[in-house]
């Protein structure tokens, strides 16, 4: 199968890149951490104003009719600027409430949804729901959260139940909050299968953003092991800095094929979509965790400082490695899946 981006799909990608080039450069993102804003409200014009929020819904429903390979691309450069934005949520949310009067505001950007997940059962009686998601990206400027459970999705308008505080958290560029439902007002938009496809959706979209992540610390390591000069050489010549900065491309290579391929599994309804997706997120997931590491020990002692940018990447890469299911959830569930498959006689491979 062909792997590579079409020339549109590059051509995107190359816009996207130059927008949080000037928007989430590292002047202005560490600008935005040290407003305590919850969201770059700048930034989130600029993406709104290119139709980013539309990027996978049809043009007849104002979107710009592309797809998930293309919503992944967006993904990958935020996570390679560390924008601070809830643009993965606000996706995931407009797939989830595509047909729900909802949808037009949210992909016009006129209001914004957010992603609350929950591996535990969720209590819903008719008209009103009671969950304790995972900690949500986005809920103190969202106007509808999504709650996502292991048999249904919600719809909770965050106007009327009233959108939760910022929480202290270690990503300063993602402002997280509880979202503690105790008999919500809520919608039920959907049921076990629309659960699966927004688990799906928010897995690969979180393996987009660590892949954007991963890419640009290997960037920044190779260069720093070029400019960096010991014993009368640079750094990049030593043996040992040679191993590391290879296993972070092996990494990074193997995490954006399992990133994109996810993409296009769920962009082409393919059979084995869920199974793709928790590939994705396990990959990427453990790989941008030894690329974080490596990077780090490349950079030595300033990678612990915070005037690099290192640990704004790190951090990120934290988040989203936990977010809709670290490693090890996503290792059962695709233990599960593929178990389906041998007790019903099919091929795993």
């Amino acid at each position: 199968m062909e792997f590579e981006l079409s020339d549109d799909q590059v051509a995107l990608q190359e816009a996207a890149r130059d927008l949080l080039d000037g928007y989430a450069s590292s002047t202005r993102v560490r600008a935005h951490l040290a407003s305590g804003a919850a969201r770059d409200d700048v930034l989130w014009s600029a993406m709104v104003e290119q139709g980013w929020l539309g990027v996978a819904v049809p043009e007849r429903d104002g979107g710009l009719g592309l797809g998930w390979v293309e919503a992944s691309v967006l993904l990958e450069e935020a996570g390679r600027h560390v924008a601070p934005v809830p643009l993965l949520g606000a996706l995931v949310a407009i797939d989830a409430l595509r047909s729900t009067a909802w949808a037009p505001s949210l992909v016009s950007g006129e209001r914004q949804g957010c992603v609350a997940w929950s591996p535990r059962p969720v209590v819903w009686d008719g008209t009103e729901l009671t969950a304790t998601p995972d900690p949500v990206a986005g809920a103190a400027t969202a106007d509808v959260a999504v709650v996502v459970g292991p048999d249904g999705v919600w719809a909770v308008d965050l106007v009327v139940a009233g959108r939760p505080p910022v929480e202290p958290s270690m990503d300063g560029t993602q402002a997280l909050s509880w979202l503690t439902l105790d008999r919500a007002p809520a919608v039920r938009v959907g049921g076990p299968e629309e659960a699966t496809r927004a688990l799906d959706l928010a897995a690969v979209a979180a393996s987009a953003e660590l892949l954007g992540g991963a890419a640009r610390v290997l960037e920044m390591t190779a260069q720093y092991a070029k400019d960096r000069v010991q014993f009368g050489q640079p750094i990049g010549s030593f043996q040992a800095v040679k191993h590391r900065c290879a296993d972070m491309v092996v990494d990074v290579e193997g995490m954006r094929s399992v990133a994109w391929y996810g993409a296009w599994a769920l962009a082409a309804d393919d059979p084995g979509a869920s199974a793709a997706a928790s590939t994705a997120k396990t990959w990427c997931s453990d790989a941008a965790k030894r690329v974080m590491a490596s990077g780090l020990q490349v950079h030595g002692g300033i990678g612990f400082t915070w005037e690099h940018d290192l640990h704004l990447f790190m951090k990120r890469s934290q988040l989203d490695q936990v977010a809709f299911g670290d490693a090890a959830y996503h290792r059962e569930r695709l233990a599960g899946l593929l178990r389906a498959r041998v007790v019903a006689g099919e091929s795993v491979i």
